[in-house]
């Protein structure tokens, strides 16, 4: 009795497959500025081209995922210094206060302050959401 095995991989495409093959010729400056294009996007060759055609010269301003991610590393990173800085600031305040020691001068300057990085917060998150979309939609 033969046990059938179940196929591994991913399950083949029943519609959307790409069947259909084109060439074209470049000249090298041509090559260069697709390579270029190739390496801002993060895109495959194949996908820049293909981006290109369908879409047109909208397709240019694709988002490089690697580039995102890396950005988005170094934000994270600075909202967490700030998030540090902000509990080590109301920490500190906190026992002044407890002191007695706390001038309303402080407390109005550092109101301020976060009222700012809450605004410049508010702000980020809507460019966040702007870059996501823009992905969705590419």
């Amino acid at each position: 009795m033969k046990k059938d095995k179940k196929k591994v991989g991913r399950p083949p495409m029943l519609t959307g497959k790409r069947t259909r093959i084109i060439k074209a010729k470049l000249t090298d400056d041509e090559f260069e500025a697709l390579l270029h294009i190739q390496k801002e996007s993060g895109l495959n060759r194949t996908e820049v081209i293909r981006r290109r055609v369908l879409y047109g010269s909208a397709a240019v301003t694709l988002i490089n995922p690697a580039e995102l991610l890396w950005a988005l590393n170094g934000i994270g990173a600075e909202l967490g210094r700030a998030g540090n800085n902000i509990n080590q600031l109301s920490r500190h305040a906190n026992v002044l206060n407890k002191q007695g020691r706390l001038s309303p001068q402080i407390v109005a300057y550092f109101n301020a302050r976060f009222s700012d990085y809450i605004n410049t917060q508010q702000e980020l998150e809507k460019l966040l959401r702007q870059i996501l979309r823009e992905m969705k939609n590419t």
